[in-house]
């Protein structure tokens, strides 16, 4: 149920660069959240076109959206994933925008229902 989207202007040049990237996203995202790692998902968009506060120095656009996103920890996870960005991109922080959505069980569907 957790979603980790992730779109940044860098770029992972091999595969296994990328897999290995995308594990440790999906392990982070469900030790941040409590979450088993089998419901976590991660999508992973590299070498966007991104520019921000005027240039296209490293940048990145992320979104984590959960069921029972724990909203009085949002300046927390920011830290971490940014961190995060930082050491497995070499992103700064300042140069992260992040987007939170605690999703409503009844919106958030699989396997032919929803969650609520």
């Amino acid at each position: 149920m957790p979603l980790l989207r992730l779109e940044t202007n860098q770029v992972l040049s091999t595969s296994e660069s990328r897999r290995e990237f995308l594990g440790a996203a999906s392990g982070k995202v469900a030790e941040l959240l409590g979450k088993p790692e089998r419901t976590v998902m991660v999508t992973l968009e590299t070498g966007r076109d991104l520019l921000f506060a005027g240039t296209d120095e490293p940048a990145a656009f992320v979104e984590l959206a959960s069921l029972g996103l724990p909203l009085e920890r949002t300046a927390h996870l920011s830290a971490e994933l940014c961190a995060f960005l930082r050491e497995g991109l070499g992103i700064s922080p300042a140069r992260v925008y992040i987007h939170f959505q605690d999703v409503e069980r009844h919106l958030w569907g699989t396997n032919s229902t929803t969650f609520g």
